[in-house]
């Protein structure tokens, strides 16, 4: 029950944060190894990138990737967060009663690799989707995948069962990373929280409180492995399968390190922040309020 409630958390966040991730996914591409001034710009921030999807593709065009983004993150999500509910149900994130940094960085990121393990096909094929657009405002590699299911069946048809985890080495640091600094800042803020008493006992305001605060480590800490990720997931490849732009994570990271310096790390920091930023603070109150519910109902 925990990992199916930590999915449904995760899916009812990603109903409203698909858009912000077809915009960050546009934008982390856009000027993908080019110098800054060598490239057209399609999608000037985060707010200019939302019209200018909706204008050339329409409504749907926002909502390109969801249905393999929903799959993503009830897999994904329900892996990772279904695991380090678990963990933390046996007492070991707490030490003299006390959240522990160290035994939660842990905790958080184990969970997070497994997840990015399992989660790894369909994020794949959710990056393509939502990198493909109108050729006016095209930016990355273009796939021309039909549907999930197609592109899961393509992929595999050309380039194996291993062809589905192409990416995933960028995929588990990712993960680990952002799963880490998220569930770690989300425990030590939900104490802080309660010790505070700002609000009542048991509020659903004490885990939405703790959330906005773990948004913002989140986003910090992930966006530099976020960019590479979809970049490794994104790029074109050859008919072995090898990819044609980078030879795996280091090499994508040092490759954008050198032709677009750290900024390039953070491209659609905004469009970043506007898509992690909810969706951590919704799937972890939806999380949180899921598994309070679930207990009350045991007993």
């Amino acid at each position: 029950m925990d990992f199916i409630l930590s999915g449904a958390a995760a899916c009812g966040a990603c109903l409203f944060t698909n858009p912000l991730e077809v915009v960050k996914t546009r934008m982390q591409l856009q000027g993908e190894l080019k110098n800054r001034g060598t490239y057209q710009i399609y999608y000037r921030n985060v707010f200019h990138a939302f019209y200018t999807i909706g204008k050339v593709d329409g409504l749907a065009g926002l909502q390109k990737g969801l249905v393999p983004g929903l799959v993503y993150q009830f897999f994904m999500n329900g892996v990772r967060l279904g695991s380090y509910s678990i963990i933390e149900s046996s007492g070991y994130i707490h030490t003299d009663g006390r959240v522990s940094a160290a035994k939660t960085t842990v905790a958080g990121a184990a969970a997070g690799v497994v997840g990015a393990v399992m989660g790894s096909p369909i994020y794949l094929v959710k990056t393509h989707i939502q990198s493909q657009a109108t050729s006016s405002i095209a930016v990355g590699h273009q796939y021309q995948h039909q549907g999930m299911v197609h592109a899961l069946a393509a992929i595999h048809k050309q380039h194996g069962i291993l062809g589905l985890w192409r990416g995933s080495s960028a995929a588990v640091p990712r993960v680990s990373v952002g799963s880490a600094a998220q569930l770690y800042s989300f425990a030590a803020s939900k104490e802080l929280v309660v010790d505070l008493q700002v609000f009542p006992e048991g509020s659903w305001l004490v885990a939405l409180c703790a959330g906005m605060i773990s948004s913002v480590v989140v986003v910090a800490a992930m966006t530099p492995f976020d960019v590479v990720s979809t970049r490794l997931y994104n790029q074109p490849v050859d008919h072995t399968g090898k990819g044609e732009l980078y030879k795996g994570f280091g090499d994508c990271f040092s490759k954008t390190l050198k032709m677009e310096g750290v900024t390039g790390l953070y491209k659609g920091l905004g469009a970043s922040y506007f898509r992690l930023g909810p969706h951590t603070i919704l799937s972890l109150l939806f999380w949180d309020e899921l598994r309070k519910l679930w207990q009350q109902h045991r007993q």
